[in-house]
């Protein structure tokens, strides 16, 4: 399971419709998390990197550090997924998303995943699985990091 993680004032999904678009998840001080999910994945890769994003050190402390979570901070999380995260772009010019788990696998994962952050304490917004989206950020600092399950990067 992989997720960008990118510390944001505010964020906001939408959902992309005949009639235009419309607003599903949004949040403010907190993380904007586009989350893919891997054939092999399983519940413990959701706890693990659920874990990790609530606990990662990513916002300023008094000093100017980044030494506090988002736990610590009191913000929140919208989760977006998205599969293109496991395209795999070494060989000729089209991805392949072999290696994306696809349909009810994927999508229980991700909702186990968004649950665990919220069994932490973490508010938590969705973006709509398997719909195309339009995504907004005003990301801080900016920070954006890359965090892997099975620890690939």
């Amino acid at each position: 399971m992989r997720t960008v993680v990118q510390r944001v004032s505010e964020a906001e999904v939408c959902v992309v419709e005949e009639s235009g678009e419309r607003l599903v998840g949004s949040t403010e001080r907190g993380f904007l998390l586009l989350l893919g999910v891997k054939t092999d994945d399983t519940s413990v890769d959701a706890k693990y990197l659920a874990e990790k994003v609530a606990n990662l050190r990513v916002f300023e402390d008094s000093g100017g550090k980044l030494n506090l979570s988002l736990l610590e901070v009191g913000g929140s999380a919208l989760v977006v997924s998205n599969f293109t995260l496991y395209g795999d772009c070494r060989k000729g010019r089209r991805p392949g998303f072999t290696n994306a788990a696809s349909g009810e696998c994927a999508e229980a994962l991700y909702k186990a995943f968004g649950e665990r952050l919220q069994e932490l304490g973490i508010p938590v917004q969705y973006g709509s699985f398997g719909s195309e989206m339009r995504v907004r950020l005003i990301n801080e600092g900016p920070v954006t990091l890359l965090l892997d399950s099975r620890k690939e990067f």
